[in-house]
């Protein structure tokens, strides 16, 4: 039976291949990675971040990381806040500029991650679970184009 996750949406794996036969005998990962994915998109409590902020964020992490089409799937559900996935918006005309900058921070130049990037938060009104739902967001999302990457791999498609 094939799955249907996020990840492997953007991956043809024809059944009777090898790659259909790699993701069958690993099923629960797909499972498991489905399941975080609904945890850090669409949680029971989403603290100060509605599901369009999360899936606008969710994009701009896609984009940050090349992954243009899983972008273009979250910015879809981003629904009025879908123009946040815009790299070009420093989210300066709404209350996120220091969620932005953080999150663009977290996606793209992680090692520089210092203290402050804390403090500005902070100093912007968010509070401690939220900052860590917003950390959850940047992690799942990371590792989700690195599967999307790897399974492109594992099928020979190095675009």
């Amino acid at each position: 039976m094939k799955q249907s996750t996020t990840a492997l949406s953007f991956i043809d794996a024809p059944a009777g291949t090898g790659l259909a036969d790699a993701i069958a005998r690993r099923s629960s990962i797909f499972d498991m990675t489905q399941a975080a994915e609904e945890a850090v998109l669409r949680p029971a409590e989403n603290g100060a971040w509605s599901y369009e902020l999360r899936a606008a964020l969710a994009a701009r992490i896609a984009f940050l990381n090349g992954e243009t089409a899983l972008g273009a799937h979250y910015r879809a559900d981003a629904g009025s806040l879908a123009s946040l996935a815009d790299l070009a918006n420093d989210g300066a005309a709404t209350d996120y500029a220091a969620v932005i900058a953080f999150m663009d921070m977290a996606a793209a130049r992680t090692k520089s991650a210092a203290t402050e990037d804390i403090a500005t938060l902070k100093d912007a009104g968010v509070g401690d679970a939220d900052i860590v739902r917003l950390a959850e967001l940047n992690a799942f999302i990371s590792y989700q184009v690195r599967v999307i990457a790897g399974l492109r791999l594992l099928k020979g498609d190095n675009a």
